[in-house]
């Protein structure tokens, strides 16, 4: 035992003799939460805090080597390079099939809340999947709930949320969307707050605050760690959807971090009181396409308007829209050929006389 022990000993000292670095600590691993690594308390120490009871004057003086040394205002603040992503590849495809102007689909899930069926319309074929959130009763519980079930399907998850709001906003992003929609803009102001609840600073002033995005099985894993790159792998995608929304069409549609723009086809109609088609209807869809077009933005509309000049975003049917739609091309001429029975709650309603 005292031979074993001496031996330890020595191997011990000898490595330090050689200068053998310690081990390194690891980078801790992506996770939901964002208190799993927090600081053991009562172990880290704080030179720079400011003396107990006493006024430090650090709103007038930085300490030494502070870059920022003026009064602190964020209209001058310069940011430091903990979140810098230069460099980095685009991991989101949406975001990548929009730089090289592609044509982006996104497959609506209007009503359901189940996983199974979730996952069936991500692996369908479209570029992202438009959970509806506006006109549904879904939970965000639910809604993550199915985009955990399969986050790396071939569609990526996105969301139209109910309105610019900041926990909203937030909800989506933190549960892992990449594609955030946002209805009926009317203002630059409404725009400007819908980009700060969805990008990181500098860009925006979304929290740090967690989600299923953040861990591993999802975003966590990405090169270049989620919070460094999802401000340039995020699309957002404004509304223009009223009257008003179209008379500030060239401001909204310049805001930075803004992706996209759509245009409402149905609630362009709903707002304005004429149909599609009609000249006053047309000249509100050609004056938000010209104001996306004049900012460099991306067009999108309904699937129906795929060959209208400039459009390259385009929601498309429900998931029941799709299943019926799909049967029927499976069907072919089989489909809707159902024997008529004369009698029970499947026959047809006799003739009125």
């Amino acid at each position: 035992m005292n031979r074993l022990l001496f031996g330890v000993a020595l191997s011990a000292v000898m490595g330090i003799a050689q200068g053998q670095n310690p081990p390194v600590a690891q980078p801790a691993k992506p996770n939901a939460d964002p208190y799993a690594n927090n600081a053991e308390a009562g172990k880290l120490q704080f030179p720079l805090a400011a003396p107990a009871g006493v006024d430090s004057g650090a709103m007038k003086t930085a300490p030494p080597g502070a870059t920022n040394t003026a009064k602190i205002d964020p209209a001058t603040w310069k940011y430091g390079q903990n979140y810098n992503s230069t460099g980095s590849k685009i991991w989101n495809p949406v975001k990548l099939k929009m730089m090289q102007g592609g044509k982006v689909t996104g497959g609506t899930l209007f009503s359901s809340a189940d996983a199974s069926t979730y996952c069936a319309m991500a692996n369908a074929g479209y570029d992202f999947i438009w959970t509806e959130m506006q006109h549904n009763t879904r939970s965000w519980a639910d809604v993550a709930k199915m985009w955990q079930a399969c986050p790396h399907a071939k569609a990526v998850p996105g969301v139209r949320v109910a309105y610019t709001d900041e926990r909203e906003i937030q909800h989506a992003a933190d549960a892992g969307a990449l594609v955030i929609v946002v209805p009926t803009v009317d203002t630059v102001e409404e725009a400007i707050a819908a980009r700060d609840w969805a990008y990181f600073p500098p860009l925006g002033k979304r929290s740090l605050g967690g989600g299923q995005a953040f861990d591993a099985s999802m975003w966590g894993g990405v090169p270049g760690g989620y919070r460094n790159t999802i401000n340039e792998n995020l699309v957002l995608i404004l509304m223009i959807e009223t009257i008003e929304g179209a008379k500030n069409a060239y401001e909204i549609a310049k805001v930075p971090g803004v992706t996209a723009v759509f245009a409402a086809s149905g609630d362009l109609g709903n707002f304005s009181g004429y149909a599609q088609g009609s000249p006053d209807y047309e000249r509100l869809i050609n004056v938000v396409h010209d104001a996306t077009i004049s900012a460099g933005k991306r067009l999108c509309g309904p699937f129906a308007w795929r060959d209208r000049p400039d459009f390259t975003c385009f929601q498309n049917g429900s998931e029941t829209a799709a299943i019926a739609k799909g049967v029927a091309a499976e069907l072919g001429p089989l489909a809707n050929t159902q024997a008529k029975v004369e009698v029970g709650p499947l026959a047809p309603p006799p003739a009125k006389h």
